[in-house]
């Protein structure tokens, strides 16, 4: 059925994602394809989940509402994401990072949907911790959150007054050094409001992580923010890497 892409499945079998092809024209949209990064990372092997639904991968605790999401996607033959809580073979969890889209193959006249799967469990344990200790620093004068050896997060919460600003700032450095991070994220996102004072301390503390070997991103930009830092002389200038959220940062610094 499938061997008019047998080049493009031999191929498959050499990444590390998980990669599903099922047949919706058949009952119950069975699997009809899956790679071995798909085996290796649940636990299943091919005999066991060929010709079955891959239903067989959600569990207690699977977010049943994600789940109507994409079966709604599917349904309507729309690409869609979705991220799950999913279980191995041994009952082991794992957070499943899934992208299904349909395809239609011409020369056959039938219709596929692919799906691409990544085991995104560390990433999502790091924002799991990242979020608790959030709430924990909102307090506390010098909240920085490590999230792991040589990365932490800033998250700056509510309205920080210039005295409360300054002194969080003048520990960073000595933080940075002491504890060797590499990446250094200021979460501007919990901020009530964002004024000039912020931002030119955030572009001298910059300068002051670049002197020691520090890279620092900015997440949680809104619009708003956007275009004020914009209009503030020297920002651009300074050449800061934003992203709108610390997961985003995540999972680029994760993927290198």
């Amino acid at each position: 059925m499938l061997n008019n892409i047998n080049v493009i499945i031999e191929a498959l079998n050499y990444t590390r994602a998980g990669v599903l092809i099922t047949d919706p024209s058949l009952e119950d949209n069975p699997i009809v394809y899956a790679n071995q990064g798909f085996v290796d990372m649940t636990g299943y092997a091919l005999e066991e989940i060929m010709g079955s639904n891959c239903r067989f991968l959600q569990g207690e605790e699977t977010n049943m509402a994600e789940v109507d999401r994409l079966r709604e996607g599917i349904r309507n033959h729309e690409s869609v994401f979705v991220e799950l809580l999913n279980y191995k073979k041994d009952g082991t969890k794992f957070w499943n990072s899934l992208s299904v889209d349909p395809i239609y193959m011409e020369e056959e006249d039938r219709h596929y949907f692919v799906g691409v799967q990544r085991d995104v469990t560390n990433r999502k344990n790091i924002e799991k911790s990242y979020y608790e200790s959030v709430k924990e620093v909102k307090s506390l004068a010098f909240p920085i959150v490590p999230l792991m050896d040589d990365i932490a997060v800033l998250p700056l919460i509510g309205e920080m007054s210039e005295e409360r600003f300054l002194t969080v700032f003048k520990d960073v450095s000595s933080y940075v050094r002491n504890d060797n991070i590499e990446t250094l994220i200021i979460d501007v996102s919990g901020l009530t409001v964002l004024r000039d004072f912020e931002m030119e301390g955030i572009i001298r503390l910059k300068s002051v992580l670049s002197f020691l070997g520090t890279e620092m991103r900015l997440s949680g930009i809104s619009t708003e923010m956007a275009i004020q830092a914009v209009n503030l002389t020297g920002f651009t200038k300074k050449e800061i890497r934003t992203a709108s959220s610390v997961k985003t940062i995540l999972e680029e610094l994760m993927d290198k």
